[in-house]
């Protein structure tokens, strides 16, 4: 293929500027992402050490140590009851942390409280009764002398106010009358939320304190956030009682690529969590990429008019096929060279010139009525301990496939076929997502989804002719709108895992199942839901299996067994 001598020039300038400056950016943006990745892990992993040593420091400093001197003080045999009251009192004015100081007696329902009176009046104004609210029970006492929990701290919050409180509990060894005393102390933990509150890497992440059951802690509105893998890892080290800490990527539920890192207080139950989003820890990354993008395209230019200096030096002929071929360049298919008859190499450039405009005319025209649609979904899981590889599971895997939908995105405005097809999906997710399906992935007008756990089968079948009718009902009645899916469902073992290069992996799921479930949505018709033997014989009541005649697959030696499922009469009544 022969080009005219303007667009050699400017494509091997446009080579020599781009290309070096492309490799070099590549390289660099590669190591710079190594290097921050290094240094946020060390950023989130010191952030927790920091956070849990302040809460295990001003635990011990700031809280039981002063509280320690104080069971001494009331212990003094030398105290009458009165001194020992005013020895609780004084203690808590100089314990600012402190609402509430007790003296319980064994055997006795009514302890010795001194209260922090603003702090009373607070919960008073918040409908809350302070003696209940800061009172240590008996039956509480009791079971932290039973569990061996003195010195440590039990936490609770008051949601009239949003408070939360720590108890905490030593022995006495004097006694009145014979009967044990324990000293209890009621802590405002407003001094730990506002650690993690100010913290400055809040501005940047997030700081998350989570209990052994997943619960934020420290916040106004408790949540669980037990479906974060960084949680899940969390907390059967907090029910362990176990102290490693740890790094940990993971994608959060609704898709957000995180980087984590978790550290367990000494005196808490609780795990200090710091997170940072993928897109903030690398932003350094986008920016150089975005200069370099600058810089290449001001190379690019700058090739460009370099390459336009030297065209000028060349014949009339040439500067004839370099204005038409600028013209082409503007979208003026309509350009030709004109009155260049020369029997030489530029002659016959001329003629090439004119039939590629030609062609470029006709091929836009073409263009028109063809969809440049492009969909990609690639999820890369990047951590310590990630290798290649998978495990057998047995799931039930579903494919759906739009009817109708290459006709249709060529007659409509790209527009519109983005709004449809963004329709279908938002209908099929949210059924998937009820039946407690996966989506793998969308491939075009293509949907993946897996199940898997108890029910599998039967879930997998319901979804599928749920999908149809929820369709049919919105999109198959439609007038100008053609539009029908296929479904295909199979069920056996697959590969789950990760899969591909040593630096570019993909978690998918591979296996015969997952062809056979694709090959069966290809043969289902308008409205049809095609589901394989394995399936059909764990389908619960409420579904409807037509034997349809076996149908021959590509790749499979036998015809294979099909059968058209539908929604039961009694089934669609309820429904």
């Amino acid at each position: 293929m022969r080009f005219p001598l303007p667009l050699k020039f400017f494509l091997f300038a446009a080579l020599v500027a781009v290309v070096p400056l492309a490799l070099v950016g590549e390289n660099l943006v590669r190591i710079a992402r190594d290097e921050l990745k290094s240094a946020v892990n060390e950023d989130l992993t010191g952030v927790a050490a920091q956070v849990r040593s302040e809460f295990d420091s001003m635990y011990q400093g700031r809280w039981l140590a002063p509280l320690m001197v104080i069971r001494s003080g009331v212990d003094n045999p030398e105290l009458d009851v009165a001194q020992k009251v005013s020895l609780l009192t004084q203690g808590m004015e100089q314990l600012e942390d402190v609402v509430a100081l007790q003296l319980s007696v064994a055997g006795s329902d009514i302890p010795v409280l001194v209260s922090d009176q603003q702090f009373g009046d607070a919960l008073m104004a918040a409908g809350v009764d302070p003696l209940s609210a800061l009172t240590a029970s008996p039956e509480l006492i009791a079971n932290i002398k039973g569990t061996g929990q003195f010195g440590r701290p039990l936490i609770q919050q008051i949601p009239e106010t949003g408070d939360w409180l720590a108890t905490l509990a030593l022995p006495m060894e004097s006694t009145i009358a014979g009967r044990e005393l324990t000293l209890a102390a009621r802590i405002n933990l407003g001094s730990l939320r506002r650690t993690v509150s100010r913290h400055p890497f809040n501005q940047r992440g997030e700081i998350t304190i989570v209990d052994h059951a997943g619960r934020t802690a420290l916040v106004d509105t408790p949540e669980v956030i037990n479906r974060r893998a960084i949680v899940a890892a969390a907390m059967p080290l907090i029910v362990a009682g176990a102290r490693a800490d740890a790094l940990q990527a993971y994608t959060r539920p609704d898709g957000t690529e995180m980087l984590a890192a978790y550290a367990f207080p000494d005196w808490f139950p609780w795990a200090v969590i710091t997170e940072l989003s993928e897109e903030s820890a690398y932003a350094v990354v986008a920016e150089m990429m975005r200069r370099i993008v600058m810089v290449g395209a001001l190379g690019f230019a700058a090739a460009s008019v370099a390459a336009l200096i030297f065209s000028k030096g060349l014949t009339g002929p040439i500067l004839k096929i370099g204005r038409v071929a600028d013209a082409i360049g503007e979208g003026n298919y309509g350009a030709r060279v004109e009155k260049v008859r020369s029997r030489d190499e530029i002659g016959d450039l001329a003629g090439r010139i004119n039939v590629m405009a030609g062609q470029l005319s006709e091929r836009m025209e073409l263009m028109k009525f063809v969809s440049h649609e492009t969909m990609s979904a690639i999820q890369a899981r990047d951590g310590e301990g990630m290798r290649r590889g998978g495990e057998r599971r047995d799931v039930t895997m579903l494919f759906s496939d739009i009817r109708g939908y290459t006709a249709f995105s060529e007659t409509v405005t790209p527009e519109e076929v983005i709004e449809v097809l963004n329709r279908y999906f938002e209908i099929q997710s949210a059924i998937v997502e009820r039946h407690g399906g996966d989506i793998d992935k969308f491939v075009g007008d293509e949907l993946m989804a897996m199940f898997v756990g108890e029910d599998k089968e039967d879930r997998a079948v319901r979804c599928g002719v749920e999908i149809k009718d929820a369709l049919a009902e919105s999109f198959g009645a439609q007038t100008g709108r053609e539009l029908a899916v296929g479904i295909g469902v199979a069920s056996g073992a697959v590969v789950l895992g990760a899969m591909g290069a040593r630096d570019r992996m993909d978690y998918t799921v591979l296996g015969s199942t997952v062809n056979l479930a694709a090959r069966l949505c290809s043969k289902a018709g308008p409205w049809e839901v095609l589901v394989d033997s394995d399936t059909t014989d764990l389908v619960d009541v409420g579904i409807d299996l037509e034997a349809r005649p076996a149908v021959r697959l590509k790749g499979y030696a036998a015809p294979v067994p099909v059968f058209r499922a539908t929604f039961s009469e009694d089934e669609t009544l309820a429904l």
